[in-house]
């Protein structure tokens, strides 16, 4: 695969954050994804948070499973740290990285195939182990590098690009997390970057498991009419001797509304995509009201956008675990090795 480098040089008159970073620095390699992709705006996002908090990117480790989602960490923090695991493992490889080496900022990026199928058990036990990392789900309801087969989360009801109904319940990552033990729990759509630029700023910034659900539009494969996360349109092709796939360049849909407001925006398809945004006064301290009141509202066919939950006194893993201040990988080997005696007296605490 051929990449088209961005220029090194940045113009001397671009503005520096306070560790002397350039927005420019953050980003990454172009994007080979469709356009107008709401991964891309996601993108963005991260790169526009990242330089308002003044992150050195090589603080950062970006991890990630496999999908178009799982693309997106080249695409930004190009000088971070960043590793692309297995489908469905980015939450067990980070959270070794992260018990190794408690110094670095995680983030990790993944899409509603990647943790809501096969990635569905690790996606759990991260939230409920309290994991320190922004977990950013990139959610538009297909498996985009595989022709737009239905993933977890599409609706139940909903059309395939082919016409196939789905008749299996979406899973509800947003409930899963309020329900196994995330401290910061969220959902935001790809189009509204003034909402999501300060949901990730907070996630990097929260010190347990942070969850991130962003409906990203789909501009290639989502073509069924009353869909909740994505859109579709016109496909061209020749099937007489060969199959040519054509696929229309489309602006983003963005989103501009207040607080307690539902917007209704429509998909390049005609399909209509219901957002609700949460009222300044909501009160996201309480785990139980903020699934009832998800619950609430999806029944009325809305999706609840803003900050849903969050736990101020949260801790993580190397709390529960007792681990030293110290990280991991940088202790001598006595004291990650201390000898056979001090094993026996470990495995004696257990008996």
């Amino acid at each position: 695969m051929t990449y088209i480098a961005k220029p090194i040089l940045h113009h001397p008159s671009l503005t520096r954050n306070q560790v002397g970073y350039t927005r420019r620095d953050y980003e990454g390699r172009i994007s080979t994804l469709c356009a107008g992709c709401g991964h891309d705006s996601i993108s963005a996002a991260i790169v526009q948070a990242c330089w308002e908090m003044n992150i050195e990117p090589h603080r950062v480790a970006k991890m990630s499973g496999i999908g178009c989602s799982s693309k997106t960490p080249d695409y930004f923090l190009g000088a971070s740290h960043g590793f692309n695991t297995v489908h469905g493992r980015m939450p067990s490889v980070l959270t070794g990285a992260n018990l190794a080496n408690r110094e670095l900022l995680y983030l990790g990026v993944s899409g509603d195939g990647d943790s809501a199928s096969i990635g569905l058990g690790q996606f759990a036990n991260a939230m409920r182990r309290s994991v320190r990392m922004a977990y950013i789900v990139e959610n538009n309801g297909v498996y985009g590098l595989t022709k737009g087969q239905f993933s977890a989360t599409a609706d139940q009801g909903s059309k395939s690009k082919k016409g196939v109904v789905n008749n299996d319940s979406p899973i509800d990552l947003v409930g899963i997390a309020l329900q196994l033990g995330a401290t910061y729990v969220a959902r935001s759509f790809s189009g509204d970057k003034a909402q999501l630029v300060p949901l990730i700023k907070g996630a990097i910034d929260h010190g347990g498991a942070a969850f991130i659900d962003v409906i990203s539009p789909c501009v290639t494969f989502n073509n069924h009419q009353g869909s909740t996360k994505s859109y579709d349109y016109v496909r061209e092709h020749n099937e007489t001797v060969n199959r040519i796939d054509f696929i229309k360049q489309h602006s983003e849909i963005t989103a501009a509304y207040q607080p307690g407001e539902v917007t209704e925006i429509e998909q390049h398809d005609g399909s209509i995509l219901r957002l609700r945004k949460l009222t300044n006064d909501y009160d996201p301290t309480n785990r139980y009201s903020a699934l009832s009141y998800v619950n609430e509202h999806q029944a009325k066919g809305e999706v609840v956008t803003g900050l849903l939950y969050i736990d101020p006194d949260a801790t993580d893993l190397h709390a529960a675990l007792n681990t030293c201040d110290q990280p991991l990988n940088s202790l001598a080997l006595d004291k990650l090795c201390p000898g056979s005696d001090v094993l026996s007296k470990i495995n004696m605490s257990f008996r």
